[in-house]
This record gives structure tokens, sequence and C-alpha cells, in this order.
């Protein structure tokens, strides 16, 4: 008996609707990524509305992070079930309805309910329009260019929500910062019904209900302990809120490699790529994330730049990310090893470290090269490795192979906060002067508010010295940080050596094991159009 090896049929090029549709998916990511920054330059005015405690005010500003990276699992994994299409519709209800309760919210427990459901349609929305343009776009090098567009979008966004802060607290009241979010959501809600294609897992089992909690556990605590290290140090309650969390991932993992139905599939790690893939994306968030701890405070607290000042220098070297995704693309499409092209991009961001470690207490623009040449590197890394998961990962799983690569996004930035701030913080604590007062030793915010109040030469000398310190932390952070982008390098040249995106078309059954019926018919010849047209 002989068999016929499978041709797979050539992949369906986009056309102008997939491309116009893309136009629309990027507007909820551009939304949602700016919600993450939309507040910096917001907080002040809305203390003095609503007059937050202090811990409210924290819970404001993090609600919508923290509840964003611990239900991107989920959301991914539902809307593998459920349908990535209407799990985008919903969460862009969602997200309207929740910006609005928020602009107009009287009291501080309002807004952070708000800011929770934010979070909820932000983590609906984000591997939803990830995995509809795995979907839409098919042929390879369209998809790369599909998801190059998707990844500068993404990272410019946190930028441009911190200016869109500052200028609309400038001209308007803070509740504004919210109302911005609702034409888009509303242009969703009526063109994506018609851009958009409807896809989904055909044979996705049993959704798994106790793997929700389980990831809830696992994620928040991570997070959240990472986020407080570098303002809060190693100390005994992070330690333990750490631990749990890690805990529980591993209850999670445990789980996922048991049950039936998993909500992240075992078999998502068995191509090649995609583990590497998810993995160096989390060393590219780790730099990213870092680097941004430092940048910011740079500009406003070292160099004495104003809130929106500071928001629109920052916007410079987001110039970068702009030509890089489309770039590395470029030279991957025309036979560069995505191996070389991957390190390049490490190391071009690990030379943006190098930069940073040169600066000193007045070096504007070389701070705001080494952003931008670190930005560059680090999106190059983030649009291949992220065309390299989805191509990997089969068709019917592109929900949950994007939330689990958004995940990791999350937990490297988190890393990398903790970790280079732990440096900054440990050289800035050995840099300043032991006779200043306490609160100065502290951060470099405690030391000009002390500065201030101390009279004429004495003043000015503590407040040199502060940032003179904090710069030094800046570049010990920095040389750390190029370390691990170099490391990463070299791991990357290794790891993805010969390495493509295999795209799976064809479903497979449930919990990721084996081909779906349909599917197997279609291998042995027998006629079966519905397998074709999942």
């Amino acid at each position: 008996m002989t068999t016929n090896p499978v041709i797979p049929a050539p992949a369906r090029r986009a056309g102008r609707r997939e491309w116009t549709a893309l136009g629309v998916l990027m507007l909820p990511l551009l939304l949602v990524s700016m919600d993450v920054s939309v507040l910096y330059f917001a907080i002040p005015a809305i203390s003095t509305d609503l007059e937050p405690s202090g811990t409210q005010q924290l819970w404001i500003f993090d609600i919508y992070a923290f509840v964003l990276a611990g239900l991107l699992m989920t959301m991914g994994s539902l809307g593998d079930r459920i349908g990535r299409r209407r799990m985008l519709l919903i969460g862009a209800a969602a997200f309207g309805a929740a910006s609005l309760v928020a602009a107009y919210a009287n009291s501080a427990e309002t807004l952070i309910a708000a800011r929770a459901v934010l979070g909820i349609g932000g983590a609906t929305l984000m591997p939803s329009t990830m995995a509809l343009t795995r979907t839409m776009f098919t042929d390879p090098g369209q998809r790369a260019t599909a998801i190059a567009i998707w990844s500068g979008v993404m990272t410019g966004g946190v930028a441009l929500g911190s200016v869109l802060s500052g200028v609309m607290v400038e001209f308007f009241w803070w509740g504004s910062v919210f109302l911005v979010n609702l034409p888009a959501m509303a242009l969703l809600l009526l063109l994506g019904p018609v851009l958009l294609p409807e896809s989904k897992d055909p044979a996705p089992g049993r959704f798994d209900l106790l793997g929700v909690p389980l990831s809830l556990a696992a994620v928040l605590p991570v997070v959240y302990g990472l986020k407080e290290i570098p303002s809060e140090g190693w100390n005994v309650r992070n330690v333990v809120v750490l631990t749990v969390g890690l805990l529980f991932a591993a209850l999670f993992v445990h789980r996922q490699r048991t049950v039936p139905s998993p909500m992240i599939s075992p078999a998502l790690f068995r191509g090649r790529g995609f583990t590497p893939a998810v993995a160096l994306n989390l060393l590219a968030a780790f730099g990213m994330m870092g680097s941004a701890y430092f940048t910011t405070q740079y500009l406003q607290s070292v160099l004495g730049k104003s809130a929106l000042e500071a928001a629109l220098w920052g916007l410079l070297p987001s110039v970068l990310v702009g030509v890089a995704a489309p770039v590395a693309t470029r030279l991957v499409r025309r036979g560069v090893d995505r191996a070389y092209v991957v390190a390049a991009g490490f190391t071009t961001a690990a030379s943006g470290y190098g930069l940073l470690a040169a600066a000193g207490p007045d070096s504007l623009w070389l701070v705001l090269a080494g952003a931008g040449v670190l930005a560059a590197g680090i999106v190059t890394v983030m649009s291949q490795m992220t065309d390299l998961a989805l191509g990997t990962a089969p068709v019917e799983r592109a929900g949950s192979a994007s939330s689990l690569l958004e995940t990791g996004q999350e937990f490297g930035g988190a890393l990398g906060m903790a970790a280079l701030g732990s440096i900054g913080t440990a050289v800035y604590h050995h840099e300043i002067p032991a006779s200043a007062p306490a609160p100065a030793r502290e951060t470099l915010g405690g030391a000009l508010a002390v500065a201030e109040q101390l009279p004429g030469a004495a003043g000015e000398s503590l407040a040199a010295a502060a940032r003179a310190a904090f710069t030094a932390g800046m570049q010990g952070a920095a040389v750390a940080g190029a370390v691990v982008l170099v490391t990463a390098a070299v791991l990357a040249a290794a790891a993805l050596r010969g390495v493509r995106a295999r795209d799976h078309e064809a479903p497979t059954g449930p919990g990721g094991k084996g081909p779906a019926p349909a599917t197997r018919a279609r291998t042995t010849g027998v006629d079966a159009p519905s397998a074709a047209r999942n």
C-alpha cells in the first residue's frame, strides 16, 4: 500500500480588505498599550480631585497592568474556543464602557474598579488582535510585515500614552484621557463585524475552569512582587509573594501537562521555534522596561524637565522604532537567517545600553540616542519572535500562543524593572553621601524634596550629589543590561540557527494531541470540504 505525500496548499495572499482590517485592529492595540502609561501625568490632577489615599493612588495606577497580565492566558484560550472576533468585540465593548465610567468617576474606589475592567478588556483585546492578524495573513511574508506593524504600534503606544496624558490634562480635565478611547472602540464595533473574519479552534475540548484561578494565582503575585522590588527592595514580604506565585506557577504547569483539554496546550512547545521565541521575547521585554525605569526619571529629575517636556523628548527615541521592524522583516525575507537578525537586534540594543552607561548628569542627547538605539534593537527582536512563535504554533491555537507570548512579555518587563532597578538603587545608596538626610539616601525624588528645603549652597550641593548618584546607578544598571542582552544575542544565534516558522494550517484534535477528524479525512484522500474551510 502506498500513500501520497501531503502537499500543503499555497497560502492565500491578503488583499485590500485584510490590510484595511489590520488598520482597524491597530486601534484597540494602540489604546490598550497607551493605557499602560496614560495616567503618568494625570495622577496629580486625580489626586487633587478624588483625594485618594496613598494605597488607593497606587492601585489606580497599577490595577490595570495587574489585571491585564493575570488574564491574558485565560482570554487567549477563551478566544480560541468562542471565536477571536467575538472576543475582540466583547473586549471593545467592555473597554469602551469602562473608559466612560473612569472618565466621570467621582471616587477613588470607582476609578479603581473602572481601571480593573479596563484591564479585563485589554486582556481580551491584545491576544485577539494578534491572533486575528495571524489568521488573516497566511502568506509568511505578508504575515511578517503585518506583525512588524503590530509590534511597532504596541511599542509606540506606550510612549504616546504619556504624551497624550500630558496634553489632555494641560487643556482639559483628567477624565479626558479616558474619553479618547470611545471613538476608536465605537469604530471597531462598527467595522469589526464587516471586515474581520471569525476564526476559532474547531475542536477545542472543554474549557479548563480550574486553570483560570491557578493562572491568576501564578501571574499576579509574581508581577506584583517584581514591580515592588525597585522601590521597596528584596524585603521579606516581596520574597514571600514571589515564592507563592512561583509555587502556583508550578501547579499551573503541572495541570496543563495532565488535564485532557489544557488552557495552554503543551503541544505549542513541540514546535522547534516556539519555546526560544517566548524566552527571547521575554529577554527583549527585560531590556526595554529596564531602561524605561531610568530614562523617564533622568529626563524629569536629573535634567529638570517638566512632565510634558519629558514626555515630548521621550517621543524622539520612538522614531527609530518605526524603521527597525520593517528592515528586519525585509532582511529575513531576502534570505538572511533569522538567528543572525535577532542576534543583531540584541547586539544593537546592548549598544544602546552602552550609550546610557556613558551618560553623565547633563547628557540629554546621549541618553535619547541610547534609548532610541535600544528601542530599535528590541523591536527588531520582538517583531521576529512574534512572527516565529505564531508561525510555528498551530493556527487554531493562535489565541493561546499570542497570550503566552504577551504574558512572558509582562514577566520580562517586570523582571527588568526589578533587577536593573535594584542595581541602580544599590549604586545610588553607595554613591549618595552618608551625611545626607535619610529621605535623600533612599531615592532621588526624596533627595530633591529635601534639597528644596535647605538654604542656598547646601540645597544645591545635595541636589547635585543626588543627581550624580542616580546617574551612576543608571550607568551600573546599563552595564548589567548590556551584559544580559549580549548573552541573549549569543543564545539567539545558537538556538535559532536554521529555525524557520513552519505554518500549521491543519487543526489538531482536543488538547493538541493529533489531527482533528476532518484533517485526518483530508490527509487520507477523502473529500472533506468542511476541513478545507476551517
